[in-house]
């Protein structure tokens, strides 16, 4: 079994499509990929057996591409090994020790909220990702303490940050040794990822569409973990955010209040096949959303709304405007509130007529 310099926390289709799938086709890898299965569900152990087939497993991409639709399939083959936290947490901790340069992780946000057994002294299964975490970072550091990269890559707006807090609360009780050398020498990125991956394949990999993008923050010691067009080092995070955020997630919630629960219209792709519609949402963008981000000087947001064009109109993608519309009252704020309070800093209040009447 050959070394595996990226120890990967989570099994998700997302991870399968995006860093695994970078990892796999890009240059300079730090790979190749154990990946643990954090929840220790036996329920799904030949899922978690085949990742690590030797032929690998498929990526099929589906989408539009400058309008165009695209359809590719690609093999994955930078996962090696599969293990389970449940019943092998002792090859975990040797690999975390021995192996790993970079700790990866994508276990939700639910994987970050603590849990009960977080205070144990010693690893439990019933542990929250950051306390997991904790305990093999003790394992590395009572092996010798090499220094080691951690990546979230959870939707968690800092993510690094958050999981670095987290995991130096947990490990100033067990030992403060220990807690000087998570403080000093555990690098915590912080990062953004983005690509829609709408379907399992089986008996492992992902449907996906084009886009994608992991976004990392950089910082000094900062170990790129792949060479790929889909991921960037940046000085800033802030930038991307607002166009995630104010652009195509503000774009999901438009379409929500516009749609209002109309029986003959219930998917994403549905709302862009309709002309009136899609030439409404296009005027939005073009008169009330790109001038704010011209004045933030933000010189690639014209061609983000035309890549979330696309993304919307994708054919393949059953995204459903009722999922979008959870939680519709605070996404509102977050996403369309904060949007015009951001247009009142740059001199623009008022012009923004269709988004504030979304807010009346």
């Amino acid at each position: 079994m050959p070394k595996t310099p990226i120890l990967q926390f989570g099994t998700s289709r997302f991870l399968q499509a995006h860093a695994d799938l970078f990892l796999s086709e890009g240059r300079a890898s730090q790979g190749p990929v154990t990946v643990v299965q954090s929840s220790g569900d036996a329920g799904r152990s030949s899922r978690l057996a085949a990742l690590a087939g030797p032929q690998g497993f498929a990526v099929r991409i589906q989408g539009l591409e400058r309008g165009q639709p695209v359809t590719r399939e690609q093999r994955v083959t930078s996962v090696v090994r599969a293990l389970n936290s449940a019943t092998d947490w002792t090859e975990i901790c040797r690999i975390g020790a021995e192996e790993a340069r970079i700790i990866l992780s994508n276990t939700s946000e639910k994987g970050f909220v603590p849990q009960p057994a977080d205070a144990a002294p010693a690893f439990d299964q019933a542990m929250s990702y950051p306390a997991k975490l904790t305990h093999l970072l003790l394992a590395r550091f009572r092996a010798g303490g090499a220094p080691v990269q951690v990546m979230p890559t959870e939707l968690v707006a800092r993510n690094g940050e958050v999981l670095r807090d987290r995991v130096m609360e947990l490990s100033r009780p067990l030992d403060m040794a220990f807690a000087d050398w998570v403080a000093g020498q555990v690098i915590f990125a912080n990062s953004l990822v983005d690509r829609i991956v709408s379907a399992p394949l089986e008996p492992a990999g992902a449907l996906a569409e084009p886009y994608a993008l992991w976004a990392i923050e950089a910082r000094p010691g900062l170990i790129a973990p792949v060479l790929h067009p889909a991921v960037q080092i940046v000085d800033d995070l802030g930038p991307i955010e607002r166009r995630k955020l104010y652009i195509l997630n503000l774009g999901h919630t438009w379409m929500v209040a516009r749609w209002a629960g109309r029986s003959d219209i219930s998917l994403v792709r549905e709302v862009m096949a309709d002309p009136a519609w899609r030439s409404e949402l296009a005027a939005l963008y073009r008169d009330e959303v790109l001038p704010v981000f011209a004045a933030a000087e933000d010189g690639t947001a014209a061609a983000y709304v035309d890549q979330t064009m696309d993304r919307f109109a994708n054919p393949y993608l059953d995204h459903r405007l009722s999922d979008i519309a959870q939680n519709h009252a605070e996404k509102l704020q977050r996403r369309v509130a904060a949007f015009l309070a951001w247009a009142e800093t740059l001199g623009l209040a008022g012009r923004q007529p269709r988004l504030a009447a979304l807010l009346a």
